[in-house]
């Protein structure tokens, strides 16, 4: 069907095409446009013709004509009188070229690019994940709003006034030069990890799992680690990203229902891709910059290193939940470190924490919160308070294999 088409030429092109329309035209509101209008058009087409042999390249193709029409109509309207095609016959400076065709900066990837654009330093550090993750990974505003905790029309606002901000003043669309690389990479790095979030465990949808935008996130990270090889967390990001996505396969049952952590078969974990990320973080070491991804990834290693669910050493993952508070004290890393604890010193004292956790309020609608109190319960052998929570968890969740999870364990509490 075409409409499905669509979508998957979008989550697998999206990033590619604005990126590189970004770059020929220089205007962000008009690249976007002119992609709403090849996607419109994609849908009429292919139902009549069916899908072409190379549906990105013809959308991309679709979408700079429409940009190119765009301008002149604008060009056209300005100055009333002459060719919509030129301007006082002078010939259209905007004449199609190669929808691929480079420009000198140093990497020749367009998305890396992008992404080092939403984050220059003129705009607020909020404005810029939340427009990478918009416009580069075609995330919904509710998806960033859910990464950030806060309402959606506070993030739409922030896009709104990022891309003006971008527009005024004159943000140029580059990598930038070595010595500004620092500084602008921790952000870089955080809406790299945002990217992979939300592939890992998808918002909202049917789906758990977006391969697309993991795929994306481990791409974009393998670049900047490349860019940037003394940099221990693009190191640290790279393989935490990397020790995650080695469980992927194995997150989902035969049927589609999440299978958590501790009941998953690890003889279906990627091994390669433990021992690549494994190496990546004993070669970030050495470097002596510690921070808080590579201490999630040694959070992660663990896990992936115990060959079964009762070996996995908590107290040495309790441990590292306490220095990655001091580097990234968050009510999130705050409620891990929780649960880490109850594993070590038992449910009624994780319960305890997270009564504290939850009198702050900062994770009202957060539905891990309930979750994790309710598996807290169930492990205590609280079943009928475990069921209470289970139920407010089901009501705050908004991805569908997470939502059939929480029933299954709620059916579960006798």
């Amino acid at each position: 069907m075409p409409a499905l088409a669509v979508e998957r030429v979008y989550r697998r092109e999206h990033a590619r095409g604005l990126a590189t329309l970004v770059r020929r035209f220089g205007d962000w509101n008009l690249a976007e446009d002119a992609l709403q209008d090849a996607y419109a058009k994609a849908l009429s087409t292919w139902s009549g013709e069916g899908l072409p042999d190379r549906p990105g390249a013809w959308l991309a193709t679709v979408a700079q004509n429409h940009a190119l029409d765009r301008l002149r109509r604008r060009r056209h309207a300005a100055h009333g009188t002459g060719d919509p095609g030129g301007i006082d016959g002078i010939a259209d400076p905007f004449e199609p070229g190669s929808i691929d065709e480079g420009i000198d900066s140093g990497v020749a990837d367009d998305r890396l690019r992008l992404l080092y654009t939403c984050c220059h330093p003129a705009l607020a550090p909020a404005a810029q994940c939340a427009l990478a993750l918009r416009t580069l990974c075609g995330l919904h505003v509710r998806a960033i709003a859910r990464a950030y905790l806060e309402p959606e029309a506070t993030t739409a606002q922030r896009l709104v006034r990022a891309k003006r901000k971008i527009m005024e003043a004159r943000i140029p669309y580059e990598v930038p030069a070595a010595q500004e690389l620092p500084a602008r990479t921790s952000q870089v790095l955080s809406v790299v990890y945002l990217v992979f979030n939300e592939g890992y465990a998808a918002t909202d949808g049917e789906l758990l799992v977006r391969d697309d935008l993991c795929g994306e996130a481990i791409r974009l990270g393998r670049l900047v680690a490349e860019l940037l090889p003394r940099h221990a967390e693009a190191r640290g990001l790279l393989a935490l990203m990397l020790l995650h996505d080695a469980r992927r396969d194995a997150r989902m049952d035969a049927a589609g229902a999440l299978v958590p952590l501790e009941e998953q078969d690890r003889d279906r974990w990627h091994r390669a891709r433990i021992r690549e990320a494994v190496a990546l973080l004993d070669s970030a070491l050495p470097m002596r910059a510690p921070g808080p991804y590579q201490i999630q990834a040694a959070i992660a290693s663990l896990h992936a290193q115990a060959r079964r669910a009762q070996d996995t050493d908590w107290k040495q993952i309790f441990m590292l939940y306490g220095a990655l508070i001091r580097h990234l004290p968050t009510p999130v890393v705050e409620l891990n470190a929780a649960v880490a604890f109850a594993m070590v010193e038992g449910p009624l004292h994780g319960l305890a924490w997270l009564d504290r956790l939850e009198a702050r309020g900062e994770l009202a609608n957060y539905h891990l919160l309930p979750a994790a109190r309710a598996d807290l319960l169930r492990r205590a052998g609280r079943h009928a308070e475990a069921r209470v929570h289970y139920q407010v968890a089901v009501s705050l969740a908004r991805n569908a294999a997470e939502r059939a999870y929480l029933q299954r364990r709620i059916l579960a509490c006798p």
